[in-house]
């Protein structure tokens, strides 16, 4: 028996109408993935096809939570997950990929596994730095930029530089005036 059986869509069994299809995605879902870098969550897909003649057109809407690591603590937190992706196949000859979410598949294929796409499109709104919620504000507010505290008082009148680049700034000065001192000559 294959692992995924149960996201299989019989589609020659069906007419050219609309169907809808409910899943429960929870560990075990993510289990049967061999490597995979998701392991618990609880979510809920739901998949609308639309089948006709020469196209099916595929929407799939996932929400619920997904167990992730924090990079910086490492303690485990739940991100939330919502999204809504559609998928095109086509039928035609032979099975290849077109683009991002269009596939032509062969006039006889007799059902279409959504496993991996549900897998796929879930791995898609995990952010490459995972961080636990209570420390997102610090990143939103910087808006991803370095954020560098000084410890010398300022006044809004005043600019505070960093003392160090004011050696770097005479150093450029001093070679400004030799260059210049030795042009006139």
């Amino acid at each position: 028996m294959r692992p995924f059986h149960e996201y299989d869509i019989e589609i020659f069994r069906l007419g050219d109408k609309t169907y809808s299809f409910e899943y429960v995605i929870n560990d075990s879902f993510f289990n049967k993935f061999e490597g995979s870098y998701l392991s618990k969550g609880s979510l809920n897909a739901s998949a609308k096809l639309t089948k006709s003649e020469r196209l099916i057109r595929l929407g799939i809407s996932i929400k619920g939570t997904v167990e992730l690591i924090c990079d910086r603590t490492l303690e485990p937190f739940d991100h939330i997950v919502e999204v809504s992706e559609e998928i095109l196949f086509n039928f035609g000859e032979e099975h290849k990929e077109v683009s991002e979410n269009v596939y032509v598949i062969p006039y006889d294929t007799q059902r279409l596994n959504i496993a991996q796409y549900i897998y796929e499109f879930i791995g898609l709104t995990v952010p490459m730095k995972k961080l636990h919620p209570r420390y997102q504000n610090e990143t939103s507010e910087s808006n991803g930029e370095i954020l560098i505290y000084s410890t010398h008082p300022s006044s809004d009148d005043e600019e505070v530089t960093d003392p160090r680049w004011n050696v770097l700034k005479n150093l450029n000065n001093n070679q400004k005036e030799n260059k210049n001192g030795k042009s006139k000559k």
